[in-house]
């Protein structure tokens, strides 16, 4: 018989305090992309002390199994996933457990989403101990998710999700009151790419731009021109935005300089018009360009698809909050435009992403990658006790076909 809610309660109650100081710690402690090394050995000690047997990835990160495997169940794995990394600014949120590495700081919640994916594992091996865990899981700690395009490719080329069926996850939501959580079927989170478009000509005086390829000019109408371009050559509907962040060209007034650049980031909420948006984007710098007689180089960095959550992992996960947390504790969560490396592995596998509240009802309303972020602790228990009851209750589905064809294997 699985565990009952009043179990899974009673059990995350009791590592409660423990798991907000495991959070205090990692967050005191942050360590940036791939260099995860003590955040890691925090995770790895405390589920051996648990009686578990957890497996460093190459290096920084881990896996740990927990209950039967595929072949006793007859199920595929359940997976929780948790990024370790924290991001490269300063820490400014005044409390007691603020960052104590300069420029370094858990502005974006993963100390919370480790603690929680390790508290759902210590929960989950209770469970097993005592016979009530039919269906195996695996916890998964990757590293460099604040980078692209994104360390969960690492972990996947390491084989994380071999034998897995479905994948789950939960991410800081500061703009949603603790005990709630956010959930939408489909795209969730952007892709985001990172694009520059570079010119150079011959250079010239100011007064003779007829002479020489003005690229200053020529930036302008990229800058203008492209956005719009992509507007009326992809769906609409597919969210698809690109917005430039920064533009260099020449040094004086009176100058045509020789060479120049602008980097943005592309952006899209649907993973087929993203295969398509590299093509369409260079053709567009292409034609734009074509009347002014400079020379272009186009860079395209593929960084992550969107996520795309199914629709019955999505259901597990807001039956589990209903069960846990109360019939009207799910809320429709909005698209975003950011970008989460968790997609990689729903290029895979089926899975879904909640939206975690973590505001202090009635509170400031904070927001992620800034350094004042402040984090509602309540919200530990919360996501544990999430995770842990949809790892319970999910039910194998049939493999997955891959959606997008370009998507690069691991």
């Amino acid at each position: 018989m699985p565990a009952d809610v009043a179990q899974l309660t009673e059990l995350v109650t009791a590592l409660s305090a423990e798991l907000i100081e495991i959070r205090r710690d990692l967050h005191a402690h942050p360590e940036i992309a791939r260099t995860e090394q003590r955040t890691t050995g925090i995770v790895v000690d405390r589920l051996v002390a648990a009686g578990l047997a957890p497996r460093r990835l190459p290096g920084t990160g881990l896996v740990c199994d927990i209950g039967p495997g595929p072949a006793t169940s007859g199920h595929r794995r359940i997976a929780l996933r948790a990024d370790l990394d924290a991001l490269g600014l300063q820490d400014s949120c005044g409390l007691p457990w603020r960052s104590t590495v300069p420029g370094v700081a858990h502005a974006c919640g993963h100390d919370v989403h480790t603690t929680i994916v390790l508290g759902a594992g210590l929960v989950l091996a209770e469970l097993a101990a005592r016979g009530l865990l039919t269906t195996g899981v695996r916890l998964i700690f990757q590293a460099a998710e604040e980078v692209q395009p994104g360390g969960s490719l690492d972990a996947i080329s390491a084989g994380v999700l071999d034998g897995v069926g479905q994948i789950f996850a939960v991410h800081c939501d500061p703009r949603v009151d603790v005990g709630y959580i956010g959930t939408r079927i489909g795209p969730i989170t952007s892709a985001s790419d990172e694009v520059t478009v570079t010119l150079t000509g011959a250079g010239g005086h100011t007064s003779r731009p007829h002479l020489t390829g003005d690229v200053v000019f020529a930036l302008g109408q990229v800058i203008t021109q492209v956005p719009a371009v992509l507007g009326r050559r992809l769906d609409p509907r597919s969210g698809v935005n690109l917005t430039w962040g920064a533009v260099q060209a020449g040094t004086t007034h009176n100058a045509i300089p020789a060479s120049g650049s602008v980097r943005g980031t592309l952006r899209c909420l649907d993973v087929r018009a993203w295969e398509r948006a590299s093509s369409v984007f260079h053709s567009a710098v292409e034609q734009v360009l074509a009347p002014y007689d400079v020379d272009v180089e186009v860079r395209h960095q593929r960084g992550v698809p969107p996520v795309e959550n199914a629709e019955r992992c999505t259901a597990t996960l807001e039956t589990a909050a209903r069960d846990m947390l109360g019939a009207d504790s799910v809320l429709l969560t909005e698209q975003s435009l950011g970008g989460e490396d968790f997609a990689w592995y729903l290029t895979r596998v089926p899975g879904a992403m909640a939206r975690l509240g973590t505001r202090t009802p009635g509170g400031y309303t904070h927001d992620i990658h800034q350094g004042d972020l402040q984090i509602d602790e309540r919200s530990i228990d919360i996501g544990v006790q999430l995770l842990t009851r949809a790892a319970l209750t999910a039910r194998d589905v049939p493999p997955m076909p891959r959606v997008a064809t370009n998507i690069p294997n691991p």
